[in-house]
């Protein structure tokens, strides 16, 4: 399994240098800069070029490229922000929404557990009964509602109209100055909203997935076996369906935590969270390409690594799999 798991970073290598190089270009495509933004109204265009020319944005793409990478390989740094935080390294700027963003996934993540493995049961315990029809159409509209929408909706229904949960923010201004207790309170309750959001949304992989386990576990040959037996029902299904049907949920934990982190763009934008998905779209749109770059390449990397974690551990529950 160690070989394995050698040989998979090692992998890793030349498609991290491939992203890396297509992402690198896409931004060259991409009209405009973030200088722009830092332009005055009595700017004039030889000062813009200067600024252009400081920055090295003059020079050919592929010396930007190698100076990028090289700057990276040799010595960790990977640049200079240059339209969110002028001046700033790019590790600062994303390590200050790095935790909010982690934050926010392990909420999330937990919340898609305690509501997708209760309806995945009870979906195949009453398969083809009205709750399990009733599970299903959730799960239709869940697919098909845009996150964008389902969040506007909660924010409208539950914390402007009702109040319930803070409308934005990821922390309390008056919170963050006392800070201890209650800034952590502040945190946890303006965590619930977006991570209930996200959450809600993306049960429908985990429901679906066991629902389907569990049923094919009922119509297997060892549950005939052990009903011939007369082996008690209640046993036959925690002890046999569950617990194999589980299985494959619990070994692909690692690819959910990283699908909600990465799903968290369009969370965080719509409840204005200060996260590492907002950042993201923020550098976008203010074409600040040496955080967005850096960013692109920490989900490929997060990407892979829990493909590789999702494998390891189900060899480890189930020691019958190996990875090859």
């Amino acid at each position: 399994m160690w070989k394995t798991i050698a040989r998979r970073f090692l992998i890793l290598i030349p498609q991290l240098f491939v992203l890396s190089l297509i992402v690198f270009i896409i931004a060259q495509i991409m009209p405009g800069d973030a200088l722009r933004g830092r332009l005055g109204p009595d700017t004039t265009f030889e000062q813009y070029m200067a600024l252009r020319e400081a920055a090295g944005l003059n020079d050919p793409w592929y010396v930007q490229y190698a100076r990028w990478m090289g700057d990276i390989l040799l010595r960790g740094d990977f640049g200079t922000s240059l339209g969110i935080s002028p001046g700033r390294p790019v590790t600062e700027v994303i390590g200050e929404r790095m935790p909010n963003t982690v934050r926010l996934s392990l909420m999330t993540s937990l919340f898609l557990y305690m509501i997708a493995v209760p309806l995945g049961i009870l979906a195949a315990r009453k398969k083809g009964r009205i709750l399990d029809k009733t599970i299903m159409v959730y799960t239709f509209v869940a697919l098909s509602l845009p996150s964008v929408v389902f969040g506007l909706f909660n924010i409208l229904n539950f914390a402007l109209n009702r109040q319930w949960f803070p409308s934005r923010g990821s922390i309390d201004v008056l919170a963050f100055g006392a800070g201890g207790m209650v800034a952590f309170m502040s945190r946890i309750e303006h965590l619930l909203l977006p991570a209930l959001t996200g959450a809600m949304l993306g049960t429908v992989t985990v429901i679906y997935f066991l629902r389907s386990e569990i049923i094919d576990f009922e119509a297997s040959d060892f549950v005939t076996t052990a009903k011939s037996k007369g082996v008690p029902n209640n046993k036959i299904y925690t002890r046999h369906i569950l617990r194999n049907a589980l299985l494959p949920i619990a070994g692909h934990f690692g690819i959910v935590i990283a699908g909600v982190f990465v799903g968290s763009f369009f969370i965080e934008t719509v409840f204005s969270f200060s996260g590492m998905g907002e950042l993201f779209i923020t550098s976008i749109m203010r074409r600040d390409f040496p955080v967005a770059n850096t960013l692109i390449m920490f989900y490929a990397i997060m990407g892979v690594v829990s493909v590789l974690i999702a494998d390891i551990a189900i060899t480890i529950i189930d020691p019958r799999i190996r990875i090859k």
